[in-house]
């Protein structure tokens, strides 16, 4: 496998690995953890009755961000014209919803080929303002909310992934992993956390050899430009910076993770759930597995801060270097390496290219038919 396609896997199941970790644990305290788990808390999944570790919304509207994403980029090469990625993304997202409140998956013609896997038909424990605000969408309404939830944050791995790859401008992929969170969440401290993401996730992709210093270099750069891209809301960025200086300074620190944590926050806001995810890479870092136990054993929102720091430390040490633990029994796993080697591979049609390979023809019957080919 490639460096990028083994990167990109490993960002979308490395990030679906500590989603459904966390999943079992998402609201209880770190005390229950530790009582119905032992002192270390969880550290492999909590199968269900088919054997299978469940993905939460997390990974679900991570894998229909991704689709969007490709969807629009499709439509743009066969017809020539294409509006912002942002609107495929919320396109997307409404599919997203109906499958949290249709009762179960219908033959209806859909834009997305995830919307034809019956198994993306369960409530997970959706967020409210998603919902919400996508609810208003659907109605033809403007959403308003003023959340920071981290619900804008966990969910936007795919746009760093997908800019990377078609070479957009780092200044404009930030803009645009924002401009996704903000889709549902509207507060500065909703998007941004969102946008460093992308920006982070970014310029780690095709990174050979990267280290603790380069990703604190990394984070540097990418709050530098966050300056830039959002003039109106400097006081935020100030406070995302230092929440976020304080995660990196922590993990140059003695102490209990779960010390460390807890003056991070419980992640259920955007800014403390990536300042969590941040901590938890830098302070383990090359170490997936140590990496995402501490980053779900918290009195938190213990799925969604899994979830954004496997996408992230995923990147870093590829899908080969996750264990193999975590890689059964994942629910959905095959969905996941094949969004994410669409990503890798990226739209290979246009108007004018005939459909001549297996590869091509499978590319447009996923993302002009919405059809699971492959699958």
């Amino acid at each position: 496998m490639n460096l990028r396609r083994n990167q990109i896997r490993g960002s979308i199941v490395g990030g679906a690995v500590g989603d459904a970790l966390g999943y079992a644990i998402e609201f209880s305290s770190y005390a229950s953890i530790q009582h119905a788990y032992g002192e270390k808390g969880i550290t492999r999944y909590e199968l269900n009755e088919k054997g299978e570790a469940e993905i939460s919304d997390d990974t679900q509207m991570t894998l229909f961000t991704a689709n969007g994403l490709m969807l629009g980029i499709t439509r743009g090469r066969m017809e020539g014209i294409m509006g912002g990625l942002s609107f495929y993304v919320k396109l997307a997202y409404l599919e997203w919803y109906d499958t949290q409140t249709e009762n179960k998956h219908t033959d209806a013609f859909k834009g997305c080929w995830l919307s034809h896997i019956p198994e993306l038909y369960s409530q997970r424990a959706p967020g409210t303002t998603c919902l919400s605000a996508l609810s208003s969408i659907k109605q033809g309404q403007i959403p308003n909310n003023h959340s920071k939830g981290c619900g804008g944050v966990m969910r936007v791995a795919p746009v760093g992934l997908f800019c990377a790859g078609n070479q957009v401008p780092l200044s404009e992929a930030i803009k645009l992993g924002g401009d996704v969170a903000a889709l549902t969440h509207l507060h500065p401290l909703g998007y941004l956390p969102a946008a460093v993401t992308t920006g982070i996730i970014y310029q780690l992709v095709g990174r050979e050899h990267t280290d603790g210093q380069d990703l604190e270099t990394i984070l540097e750069d990418v709050m530098s430009k966050l300056y830039e891209v959002y003039p109106d809301v400097h006081p935020y960025i100030d406070e995302l910076k230092s929440l976020i200086e304080r995660a990196v300074a922590l993990s140059h620190d003695e102490g209990s993770d779960v010390e460390h944590i807890s003056k991070l926050g419980e992640g259920w806001v955007g800014d403390e759930a990536l300042a969590i995810a941040i901590y938890c890479t830098l302070k383990h870092f090359g170490d997936f597995e140590q990496a995402i136990i501490a980053a779900v054993n918290h009195s938190g929102d213990s799925d969604s801060t899994g979830s954004i720091c496997g996408n992230i430390i995923g990147v870093l040490v590829g899908f080969d270097a996750i264990p193999d633990y975590y890689k059964e029994h994942l629910e959905l796993r095959p969905v996941m390496e094949a969004i994410a080697d669409d990503l890798s591979s990226g739209c290979c049609i246009s108007e004018s290219v005939k459909r001549d390979t297996p590869e091509k023809r499978q590319w447009f019957s996923r993302y002009c038919e919405a059809e699971p080919s492959g699958l």
